[in-house]
């Protein structure tokens, strides 16, 4: 089942980032916290433990039932068009890797509709980034990309940790909240073989590959790190919250408590 594979083969985030999340925001337990596509719940169960009282809204309904089985109230359908109960504020609005996938013109203008006077925006992705000395097993696999049709483009590169970019000019840019933090988070991940190619087999473009495409590639992986010492790969991600402050002078079309 995809939701299962999602779940298994996706990064955890670190424990730090959380604690920089409720640092900047001073949300506390009981607070009400309003998860964007919180798909399996992977940012879903560290904001839970912290003792917030955690809606979800996710338009996959495979994703959602996954989410749900964590005792939280999860919401099928578009955040776009959710319309909580009569008189609901959240302190919090978090997005974990989904919130780049909504339209700028309308995610800002809902969250801050769904927002108490005041509350925050915070938003992160999983990257991929390559630290100074990190594992050279993913240029070294780029021939095999190139080869299938799936090379990066000619000047591409592969970032580093603290070089991803930031959106602080869009944030600022919809007028409707003000940036209090941004911080880069890193980590890495050890894989085996299987459990590298299980993580692949989550992103869009892997999934979009032909069969053949997948089978050269993967093979490849298996090739490769079957002839390392250990058998495995070192994935380093980055992820850059950011935690903006709705601005005070906005006016929901929620209606107040």
């Amino acid at each position: 089942m995809a939701a299962d594979r999602y779940d298994r083969a996706r990064p955890d985030y670190p424990q730090r980032l959380f604690d920089d999340l409720f640092a900047l925001t001073g949300v506390g337990p009981g607070d009400r916290v309003l998860e964007v596509g919180c798909a399996t719940g992977k940012a879903t169960r560290p904001l839970v433990a912290r003792g917030p009282r955690v809606t979800c809204v996710e338009l996959g309904s495979r994703l959602a039932a996954k989410a749900r089985s964590l005792g939280v109230e999860v919401v099928e359908g578009a955040f776009e068009e959710w319309q909580p109960p009569p008189g609901t504020r959240f302190e919090l609005v978090a997005a974990a890797t989904s919130w780049h996938w909504l339209d700028p013109a309308v995610k800002y203008r809902r969250a801050s509709e769904l927002l108490r006077p005041g509350g925050h925006l915070a938003f992160w992705s999983a990257q991929h980034v390559v630290p100074e000395g990190g594992d050279p097993f993913f240029e070294e696999l780029q021939p095999v990309y190139d080869e299938i049709g799936e090379g990066m483009a000619p000047d591409a590169t592969f970032p580093r940790p603290g070089e991803l970019a930031d959106a602080t000019a869009e944030i600022e840019a919809s007028g409707l909240f003000e940036v209090v933090g941004v911080r880069h988070h890193d980590w890495e991940v050890v894989y085996d073989a299987e459990g590298y190619i299980e993580l692949l087999e989550t992103f869009s473009g892997h999934i979009a590959m032909k069969p053949w495409q997948r089978e050269r590639l993967y093979g490849e992986i298996r090739r490769r790190l079957a002839e390392r010492p250990d058998g495995r790969v070192r994935r380093h991600w980055g992820a850059v919250l950011h935690v903006a402050r709705r601005r005070m002078s906005h006016t929901s079309s929620v209606r107040p408590p």
